[in-house]
């Protein structure tokens, strides 16, 4: 059984709570918004509770005095550190498909124009794309450790990073706070991959990662999404964004017509990337 499951189950009475939802039902839902993002701020659980700052609150120095949860300053953190991420290892799936995705980052780099200030999405497409912009005068925000990495050392690129954790295997940097720079910066185009694609929108599995590309999302005028057109065969259980706020994606030959019609019909520009020439041998 879920340490989550055994709760008080006596109404609460307060004048200042608001909805009709149950103290165990709402300490339920703390405990696991907080042990999936590794850290909640007291105004996000007023909303996604619906209820009043003192309920929430009291509820928290409740579930920190029975040791589920650790009370700090503006909100609850897990007590165990943050989750690990539903993500597969970056150098693992750096070696998937890679010429295909060489070819989309090459197409997806000619997006980009000198001088611009552009964000770069941890995932291996979008990293592929530090071949073909090293040397371009960009100013580029970036989640990604290994994004970062290469531009700083081959690069002319201006590269900021966020403040955070970084998760080792998937060299990504992700913070709980709002306050890490991302709201600082403003960016023409935002580059991103995708776990999965469909006709509710970009779709993921890790809400760890939705929280923090959301964030990068709201700091673009343009989201580019770079994916092969398998990614339109997957299936995702959360959804980053709808369709309508995706302005391009960059993809291969595979695309199904049928799909194809669907990203046009939401008025996404579809690029297909053609294949990258391999240098013949005499």
């Amino acid at each position: 059984m879920s340490n989550f499951e055994q709760f008080d189950l006596t109404p609460l009475s307060d004048p200042g709570y608001s909805g009709s939802m149950l103290q165990r039902q709402r300490h339920h839902m703390i405990c696991e918004i907080v042990a999936t993002q590794g850290y909640a701020t007291v105004p996000d659980l007023m909303t996604r509770l619906e209820a009043s700052r003192a309920t929430v609150a009291r509820d928290i120095q409740e579930l920190a005095l029975a040791g589920r949860i650790r009370k700090v300053r503006g909100g609850a953190e897990a007590m165990h550190g943050a989750p690990a991420l539903a993500e597969p290892n970056f150098d693992t799936n750096q070696l998937r498909n890679r010429e295909l995705k060489r070819a989309i980052a090459r197409a997806a780099a000619e997006l980009c124009q000198s001088g611009e200030s552009i964000i770069m999405d941890g995932g291996t497409t979008v990293f592929a794309m530090t071949e073909f912009i090293a040397d371009r005068d960009l100013e580029v925000l970036t989640n990604s450790f290994p994004i970062a990495e290469v531009l700083m050392k081959r690069g002319k690129a201006r590269v900021i990073l966020p403040g955070g954790e970084i998760f080792r295997e998937q060299g990504l940097i992700l913070s709980p706070f709002e306050d890490d720079t991302i709201e600082r910066f403003v960016a023409s185009k935002i580059f991103i991959g995708a776990r999965a694609i469909a006709q509710h929108g970009l779709m993921q599995t890790d809400p760890l990662l939705i929280r923090a590309e959301q964030k990068l999302i709201r700091q673009a005028e343009q989201m580019i999404v770079l994916t092969d057109s398998s990614k339109f065969r997957n299936r995702g259980s959360l959804i980053l964004c709808p369709l309508e706020k995706i302005h391009t994606i960059v993809t291969d030959d595979g695309i199904e017509t049928a799909t194809h019609k669907m990203l046009t019909d939401a008025g996404i520009k579809v690029i297909i990337a053609q294949p990258m020439k391999t240098a013949s041998v005499a």
